[in-house]
């Protein structure tokens, strides 16, 4: 693991194994969670707004003994009023950790290069690390072991999907992204995940695809910046709808994951993502257990 954390392929697996295990016994003892960040704070830094992020983040840091300092874009203009690299210094002066949520992947590749301190990928327009932690986390403790296990994510071949297929390869999961054309995960992701050792597939026909799955996961069409192209994507998305059709197509053993927020009507069903089969609020909480566990790890000194 790297001093950083800007994807999931910084983790090896048994680093990954450690910290899932290690959020699963904090989970059910919270007493246990040892004061790693007494005294330090944690700097907050967010391009875009966010309801699970800035919580479960800032309940993380709270919950280590530290001091979470929330930062809006308009306090530091990254790029306009200071560059991103004296923002990203002068933060380390005061905190031991850097996590930002931003628009652009290379403004966490600046900072990163220019501290000392570990930087967190709280959302980039690449990746969603945090996210896919808590993802596996979620089906560990509702599968138990996940070597083997399949995953189909159905929708946008974005920056969730991204994540989620680094985590899955580095968990034996075998994972299948189902999207309309133009719309897939980017060959380089593939790629990277298949050298980590994974099983990660494209695939076009969402019904096909979710056959056997054990969870079936979904995003929203349009993600946050791409307004302009809602149109057009609601048109590219029709028929991706994951909904009671094809969630019997998956089988009833598959439960189904969102990141939220959700979009009723759209990429998922009130009936799906408000049914017996929906994992979302459990995963939505596993945010904050998910990244405590990691920020105690790199405060130890474990990505060094």
């Amino acid at each position: 693991m790297t001093r950083d954390f800007l994807e999931v392929d910084a983790l090896t697996p048994d680093r990954l194994g450690a910290l899932l295990e290690q959020a699963r016994a904090w989970k059910r003892d919270p007493g246990a969670v040892p004061a790693a960040l007494a005294r330090k704070g944690v700097a907050l830094l967010f391009e875009k707004p966010s309801a699970r992020t800035r919580s479960s983040t800032e309940m993380a840091v709270v919950g280590l003994g530290g001091h979470p300092i929330y930062i809006r874009p308009d306090e530091v203009g990254l790029g306009v009023r200071e560059s991103v690299e004296d923002v990203a210094r002068t933060l380390a002066g005061y905190c031991a950790i850097i996590a930002a949520r931003v628009f652009d992947h290379a403004t966490l590749e600046a900072m990163a290069a220019a501290v000392e301190v570990p930087v967190v990928n709280l959302l980039s327009d690449r990746a969603h690390p945090c996210q896919a932690l808590a993802d596996v986390l979620t089906l560990r403790e509702r599968l138990g072991s996940l070597d083997g296990r399949r995953v189909v994510f159905v929708g946008d071949g974005n920056n969730v999907a991204a994540s989620l297929a680094f985590a899955s390869a580095l968990c034996g999961i075998e994972l299948t992204v189902a999207s309309p054309p133009g719309y897939e995960l980017d060959d380089d992701v593939v790629d990277r995940a298949r050298n980590l050792g994974g099983t990660v597939e494209v695939a076009i026909d969402p019904y096909e695809a979710v056959k056997g799955a054990d969870a079936v996961y979904t995003d929203v069409w349009t993600s946050m910046g791409q307004e302009a192209e809602a149109d057009a994507r609601r048109a590219a998305f029709r028929g991706y709808q994951v909904d009671a059709d094809l969630m019997t197509a998956a089988g009833d053993q598959a439960v189904f994951l969102h990141c939220l927020p959700a979009h009723r009507g759209e990429e998922v069903s009130a009936e799906v993502i408000d049914g017996p089969t929906s994992l979302v609020w459990q995963q939505a909480a596993n945010r904050m257990d998910a990244v405590r566990a990691l920020l105690a790890d790199l405060a130890a000194g474990g990505g060094a």
